[in-house]
């Protein structure tokens, strides 16, 4: 991954857009909705890289020494956690982890340069302990941190874990992982996130070879998973039937997305993954 990630000046500026009305228990730089907060003074915090130097209370720095900035009340920070799928079938296919943890980690950048609060972990069964931050000056060391995560090579699966691992204080909930596990354990963990009151949206990052594979022969397909194996013989008839499945389980997945009130995305592995941030995300009204 030795490139050169010039998207992040243009994605200092974006923030991620929550709807739900579900509020923040610290101050931050975003406004509520509250009429007449705007003057209320709620306390001092210390001046951190990337805020503005003008709010700077320097009648405090003469006592202190120390540069602090004054919060207000309507000032509350979204508190956002960023879930990437770990497992094996995620790992598998370079590109596609590749894929799925640079949204990660972009998204990942989005909220700490907004001066929210982050809360991301990667899942491969038992909970890996996750990161924690706040404030723009841990942009983009978490974003290079992500960027080179590996997870845990242990049993178990994203979305079993999901309901038992799920930060409660979240206003948004991002869950990235190529939803290929059955129906009905997905909605289990939508549930749990529409009783929170939390907005979610599921990135579904897929490789290309899963959307449209072009194999031919005969095969042996290993379950990334267990290892199980199965032997196959390939051929127009089969692929036509598996692309079939593929884009009837991605639309169930979708429109149950919807029942929930969570937002879906598909990023296939051979997207420009600034299409997906800047064109998709905005689009469905998740980005400004």
């Amino acid at each position: 991954m030795s490139r050169s990630y010039s998207y992040l000046g243009k994605l200092q500026k974006k923030k991620l857009l929550v709807k739900t009305k579900k509020r923040g228990l610290h101050a931050g730089t975003r406004q509520s909705a509250r009429f007449g907060s705007s003057l209320e003074f709620s306390d001092f915090r210390a001046y951190q890289l990337g805020d503005d130097v003008r709010q700077i209370d320097w009648n405090v720095y003469g006592r202190t020494q120390k540069h602090y900035i004054k919060r207000f009340l309507d000032e509350q920070e979204l508190s956002i956690s960023i879930y990437l799928d770990g497992t094996a079938s995620m790992q598998q296919i370079v590109k596609k982890w590749d894929m799925a943890r640079e949204l990660a980690a972009a998204l990942s950048y989005t909220v700490l340069s907004s001066d929210d609060r982050l809360h991301f972990a990667v899942i491969s069964g038992d909970y890996i302990h996750p990161v924690k931050k706040r404030g723009a000056i841990y942009s983009r060391k978490v974003f290079l941190d992500i960027l080179h995560v590996q997870a845990a090579e242990i049993a178990g699966g994203f979305w079993s874990a999901l309901p038992q691992v799920i930060s409660r204080k979240e206003q948004l909930s991002i869950l990235i992982s190529d939803g290929l596990e059955p129906l009905h354990v997905m909605e289990e963990v939508f549930q749990k996130l529409a009783a929170l009151k939390q907005e979610f949206w599921l990135l579904q990052v897929l490789s290309i070879e899963e959307l449209v594979p072009d194999y031919a022969g005969d095969l042996k397909l290993l379950d990334a998973e267990n290892d199980s194996a199965v032997n196959v013989s390939m051929n127009s008839a089969i692929l036509t039937e598996y692309k079939n499945r593929v884009r009837a389980h991605n639309t169930e997945l979708e429109l149950l997305c919807r029942k929930y009130g969570g937002h879906y995305i598909l990023a296939a592995d051979d997207r420009d993954l600034q299409s997906v941030l800047f064109t998709d995300l905005p689009a469905k009204g998740l980005m400004r």
